[in-house]
């Protein structure tokens, strides 16, 4: 062979390293940070899946149009963002301007408007739009001075890269890294994990994936159209509804709603269990009957499962029965996992958007007790430990005797 063919080869393998040690190092992660700072608008499609550690199906996916206007005047998370129906565009599914986010609610024709002050926190804990987090994931992941692994790992279209950090209190992101607090219903370890896939072709990432010890979210961003649009045309009530009722964020009454049910009949259902088994409201016989609505990711409903337990265990089933109903996922999959990993074998059945509206479930858990009737006798809303445990057994034992 040629001397002058083996220094070519020697130089084009030079040369082809070179290309892949940028592509993995926090060089190449500058250059699409870079990238994100120079979109001030996009417009794109968003497939959205939820998950719970362990689980093989999501609870849930979701599509969506979103509209992102880069808006530095905002101090939170310095974006503003609409989402859209995706078979139906002129349907709007949120929004949030800088100054508040609009809640739609499109079985009851209302909208709230939430400008943060009825329940204010450090941060507005309000999921920002795909560039907005990813740029914040990039910022911290150069500049912070936490305890983090980075793996960035070159592929032949794209670049990924895993974030780990090792903090005593979750980070997440809200424009920039919150270390959000333990309480008493953290149950899993603190340590969070943001991944991301980065087209190689753009230098622009397209995938995220977020993992907390409760929950996974992934979101894929498809048909992105960047600069197109401008800030100074978006108008959040541009895309409210004509004939929606437009209320401050509160005072909707929902819980004096969820309150108008007692002395009522129960509305009967027949759900599955994560059998994928018929169970209905009519095949509960007993004298008192209780319903919970719960997450499996909410932390206070996971909290209460050493109770309801106990509380299965302590009356037979002629004086007391109950079941569980879980609001937030779309597949049984998830009961069946839930149940193993958190050890309980009382009745868990997954619910549907008819039972939610005919209960008028929006947040978790609440409990329903049911007289022999199934007339509506009490309904409690949330889970403190204790507290809610006496307050529940002194309401089944009086209406026992």
């Amino acid at each position: 062979m040629k001397k002058q063919t083996i220094l070519g080869i020697i130089l084009m393998m030079l040369l082809l390293n070179a290309c892949k040690d940028n592509y993995t190092s926090t060089d190449y992660l500058k250059t699409v940070l870079n990238n994100l700072e120079t979109i001030e608008s996009a417009t794109y499609y968003i497939i959205s899946e939820n998950w719970y550690p362990g689980d093989t199906a999501a609870m849930g996916i979701y599509h969506s149009i979103v509209k992102e206007y880069d808006n530095p005047s905002d101090t939170t998370i310095g974006s503003k963002f609409v989402k859209l129906n995706y078979d139906d565009p002129s349907i709007l599914e949120f929004c949030y301007d800088g100054e508040m986010r609009a809640l739609v609610y499109h079985d009851l024709k209302r909208i709230e408007l939430d400008s943060f002050i009825i329940n204010p926190k450090p941060v507005r804990p309000l999921t920002p739009p795909f560039f907005n987090y990813a740029k914040s994931i990039l910022t911290y992941a150069l500049e912070t001075k936490d305890s983090i692994s980075l793996n960035i790992e070159d592929s032949i279209n794209f670049v990924y890269l895993k974030l780990l950090i090792f903090e005593e209190n979750k980070v997440e992101f809200f424009g920039k890294a919150f270390y959000w607090p333990r309480n008493e219903y953290d149950f899993g370890e603190t340590t969070s994990s943001y991944e991301l896939w980065i087209d190689k072709k753009n230098n622009l990432p397209y995938k995220r994936r977020r993992e907390m010890f409760d929950q996974i979210s992934v979101k894929i961003c498809k048909n992105v159209e960047l600069n197109k649009i401008d800030i100074k045309d978006f108008k959040a009530s541009d895309y409210f509804p004509d004939d929606y009722r437009i209320i401050s964020y509160g005072s909707g009454g929902s819980r004096k709603k969820k309150n108008e049910l007692i002395g009522k009949d129960a509305t009967s259902w027949t759900l599955q269990t994560g059998d994928k088994l018929p169970f209905s409201l009519t095949d509960l016989k007993s004298k008192v009957t209780m319903i919970q609505f719960t997450s499996v990711s909410c932390g206070p409903c996971k909290a209460s499962i050493p109770f309801l337990k106990d509380l299965s265990a302590s009356y037979n089933k002629e004086d007391f029965d109950f079941v569980a109903i879980e609001c937030t996922s779309r597949n049984t999959n998830v009961l069946k996992s839930y149940m193993n990993r958190n050890d309980f074998e009382y009745t868990f059945l997954l619910s549907t958007k008819k039972v939610l509206k005919n209960y008028s479930i929006s947040s978790f858990p609440v409990f329903y007790i049911l007289d022999e009737n199934r007339i509506v006798r009490n309904v409690i809303y949330g889970y403190g430990k204790g507290s809610t445990d006496k307050k529940i057994k002194t309401i089944i034992n009086e209406m026992i005797e």
